[in-house]
């Protein structure tokens, strides 16, 4: 039997959080979620396979890194992480933007959010092996 992939998941949602660890965490996926991707970078020893991560953040009373400057520091730090960014936004200017920045897909957050979601990780997972 392999291994499981371990997927982190980044995002200030707990109710999305808890979508995407219900459905793919399992016999093969291993989900670890985040609220805030300073959390995330302190566990990148661990070596995800993927990290799903969302592009905005809010934290009441505090400063948080958003999902670009995450990003961008994971990728300074391991650069052959695969990123899939999540967003409940689907401005043509930010998907250009992470696109030509390397992230693997932008998924939406909307009631296809989980379907679209699991095709990108295949996509990234056929890729990555």
């Amino acid at each position: 039997m392999s291994e499981k992939r371990l997927v982190f998941v980044v995002d200030d949602d707990i109710f999305i959080q808890n979508l995407v660890k219900k459905r793919f965490d399992g016999d093969d996926i291993n989900v670890i979620t985040f609220t805030y991707g300073e959390e995330c970078l302190e566990q990148l020893d661990q070596n995800p396979e993927l990290i799903i991560l969302d592009y905005l953040f809010y934290k009441k009373d505090e400063e948080v890194m958003g999902g670009m400057e995450i990003f961008n520091k994971i990728k300074e730090l391991n650069e052959s992480i695969p990123v899939i960014m999540l967003s409940g936004q689907d401005r043509g200017d930010v998907v250009l933007e992470l696109a030509r920045k390397g992230i693997e897909d932008y998924v939406i957050k909307d009631e296809s959010l989980i379907d679209n979601l699991e095709v990108a990780m295949k996509d990234v997972f056929s890729r990555n092996y």
